[in-house]
């Protein structure tokens, strides 16, 4: 009879929580620094003073989605806009696309406006307007709703028992218990996630969570964490590691006896003394942004009180910055002569001209560059005046004439500001 395959050794003890003593105390030491040194935030605040659940949850997970990839710093503004201006599931789910964009405008990754309220009218239509209460119905029934978010709703309105893993958990974590290998990966995320559900406080977990990733936000940072000031320290193996040097002869965490440990780092990337605890976490090497070009027109006429008045054209519904509004715009092939670019941009106005542009005509403004997260854009701008009264040829898409406030007042883009 062939052998079984002999299954994969478990991690080392070293990489876990394994005593209960340790969780203890360390639950206490964190939620001690918390009530000590948290940061006073709107949605906080709501959360710990609304007595309604549904309206708790919505408050909650309205941060929660504005948090994705933007710091806490430019969401309290948008915040505080957004829950004054929609502040149930049922206003909400009434309110318009256009309306959402608007205020969206300017906190990037649109898509996250658009899903918040296409699931807040899910909520209303067919859940009878009830939040999910656990983090497993959150996460099945709302779209848009990942795992962390159904954590970190489930944990901080409902009071349930489970565990969170964002950006700032996996750094604390991979430092408390020298985690080394590649931490985008999906055993490694797993495995974190087993950790961040031993570790939660049952009594606390809302707090326990939001804890755990202030710490990682102020204390436990990328570059320069501030390890004196670490409510936790005495349980980083990281921190120990820098401590004491060189690891013992006895097998240390870093070769914690297993040869291939899953969850050491690379043999080809040993701990390298300099960095001492930001060794962790190693990620893959991110992919470089790719270079795009694109040529964009200010059209400007005359308005029928002699104010300047611009052509906006909306995006198409799906893709980068979706539904969102802009001064008419043509991606380019790289390596264009300016005079190509501009009969290139000419040909383009004209349908919406309904009429020849002359590509003479065009003013060269300047470059403007804007970094999205996968995509290096630079905007190359031109300008042109138009004279006497103007119709628009049937149009591509929706578009309008719009006055500077107007166009700041309109689901624009960063990006078309800095235009």
């Amino acid at each position: 009879a062939g052998v079984p395959a002999a299954a994969p050794a478990p991690p080392p003890a070293r990489h876990l929580f394994s005593d209960p003593a340790e969780v203890e105390a360390l639950r206490g030491n964190l939620l001690a620094w918390y009530d000590r040194c948290k940061r006073d935030l709107p949605w906080r605040a709501l959360a710990a003073t609304e007595p309604d659940a549904d309206r708790r949850g919505y408050a909650v997970w309205v941060s929660e989605i504005m948090l994705q990839q933007t710091q806490v710093a430019t969401v309290i503004d948008y915040y505080k806009r957004w829950m004054q201006k929609w502040p149930t599931l049922q206003a909400l789910a009434e309110a318009s696309l256009e309306e959402v964009n608007e205020l969206w405008a300017g906190l990037g990754y649109y898509s996250r406006g658009k899903r918040l309220q296409e699931a807040a009218r899910k909520v209303v239509s067919e859940l009878a307007g009830r939040m999910p209460r656990t983090a497993e119905d959150l996460q099945k029934l709302l779209p848009g709703v990942g795992r962390y978010t159904a954590g970190a709703i489930a944990s901080i309105s409902y009071g349930q028992a489970t565990g969170v893993v964002d950006g700032n958990v996996i750094r604390v974590l991979c430092r408390l218990r020298c985690i080394g290998a590649d931490s985008s990966s999906p055993a490694v995320i797993d495995r974190l996630w087993d950790t961040a559900n031993v570790l939660v406080d049952s009594s606390r977990p809302g707090d326990f969570n939001q804890a755990l990733m202030e710490l990682g936000a102020t204390v436990c940072v990328p570059k320069a964490p501030l390890c004196g000031e670490c409510p936790v320290k005495q349980h980083c193996q990281a921190w120990r590691r820098k401590l004491f040097g060189k690891p013992p002869p006895v097998p240390d965490v870093e070769d914690c006896g297993v040869g291939d440990c899953p969850l050491c780092p690379p043999a080809t990337e040993p701990w390298d003394s300099s960095l001492g605890v930001t060794n962790f976490p190693r990620k893959a090497a991110k992919k470089p942004p790719r270079a795009m070009r694109t040529a964009t027109c200010v059209l400007e006429r005359r308005g029928c009180h002699g104010a300047p008045e611009y052509l906006i054209v909306q995006r198409p519904s799906s893709g980068l910055l979706a539904g969102l509004w802009e001064f008419p715009s043509l991606p380019l092939a790289q390596d264009l002569q300016e005079k190509k670019e501009r009969e290139e941009l000419a040909d383009h106005l004209q349908a919406w001209m309904g009429r020849p542009v002359a590509a003479k005509g065009l003013q060269f403004i300047g470059e403007v560059i804007h970094i999205f997260s996968h995509i290096h854009q630079t905007y190359v701008v031109y300008s042109l005046h138009l004279d006497g009264d103007v119709t628009l040829g049937p149009a591509l898409s929706p578009s309008r004439w719009v006055t500077e406030d107007e166009f700041h007042a309109s689901a624009v883009s960063t990006a078309m500001k800095k235009v």
